[in-house]
């Protein structure tokens, strides 16, 4: 998430009301989470076991829960809980707008794009040209949907971020801040729902085809010319490269990235990194052939005990 304009490290703390360490005009020109941080952003981090990542990040501003070695070129805002002061920067610099009608005022919808009735789009919400979009379709703020784009029936887009920090009193919900984005020539089916991203963009690239019933969690970016077929869940941070095809029923693992043009087969498990250009299949998701071939030896152990006996 970029500022409207650039601010200073002391406009920062002052706002948080926190210490800090850096030169007072120290440049601030955003936020974001570690995967998709640059120079200028500020990175929350309140666990030493990732301080170092933190601080070795591109992130130029680190909020952290204690005061360290500030690496050079960097500054620090030293916060007894950075997870809420990172959540009240997001509340401040992207606060909840509420609804004024059923297409808000502030959307932009383009030339020959036809809107079915009983359809919600948000604030801020930019949608090309030659698009549809179906009955009982909801689009949160600030969503962005290129141009020959159709939605389905019951698709939700840009709904909050499954992120939640567990404290003694309970669940504590990490703020979302950033958008939806659908490039040009998306399919998306009925009843699917794609997660904003915190801070960044989730991400569905151009050509590329969803089918119903599919979950996409925040921040994950879909390559162009993708196939996901029905009930497949992504979770967040997740990276499917171009031209990957998913099919029924496959579950990916948060922060997995998966290789251009592999195939996973229905009802797989990706728990891990998959290298592009193979076919997958199980649980967790393992080349194909190597797992045919387990399976079917596996069926041969029965005869193999009844060798054994006689």
């Amino acid at each position: 998430m970029k500022f409207p304009k650039t601010y200073s490290l002391k406009d920062i703390a002052g706002l948080l009301d926190v210490p800090f360490v850096g030169a007072d005009d120290f440049p601030v020109l955003g936020m974001n989470e570690i995967h998709v941080v640059e120079p200028g952003d500020i990175v929350f981090v309140d666990h030493p076991k990732y301080y170092d990542k933190a601080l070795k990040s591109k992130a130029t501003i680190v909020l952290i829960n204690k005061e360290v070695d500030c690496p050079v070129g960097k500054a620090l805002l030293i916060s007894d809980d950075p997870f809420r002061d990172f959540n009240k920067l997001t509340n401040h610099f992207k606060p909840f707008e509420q609804a004024s009608a059923l297409i808000a005022p502030s959307a932009r919808i383009g030339e020959n794009t036809l809107i079915q009735p009983s359809v919600f789009i948000g604030n801020h919400v930019t949608i090309g040209d030659h698009c549809t979009i179906h009955p009982n379709v909801v689009i949160y703020d600030h969503c962005v949907i290129g141009d020959h784009v159709t939605i389905h029936a019951g698709t939700i887009i840009g709904a909050d971020a499954f992120y939640y920090k567990n404290r003694p009193e309970g669940f504590d919900k990490l703020l979302s801040g950033g958008r939806v984005v659908i490039e040009d020539r998306v399919d998306i089916g009925a009843l699917c729902t794609i997660d904003r991203g915190v801070t960044g963009d989730t991400t569905i690239k151009k050509g590329s085809k969803l089918d119903n019933q599919i979950q996409i969690g925040h921040d994950t970016i879909i390559g162009e010319k993708c196939l996901i077929a029905s009930q497949v869940g992504i979770a967040g941070c997740v990276v499917v490269e171009d031209e990957v095809t998913l099919w029924g029923q496959v579950g990916v693992v948060s922060g997995a990235t998966i290789g251009k043009k592999s195939v996973i087969y229905a009802q797989s498990g990706v728990a891990k990194s998959l290298e592009g250009g193979k076919a997958y299949f199980g649980s967790p998701a393992e080349d194909a052939r190597e797992k045919m071939r387990e399976l079917n030896n596996i069926k041969k152990i029965p005869a193999i005990l009844d060798q054994i006996k006689e």
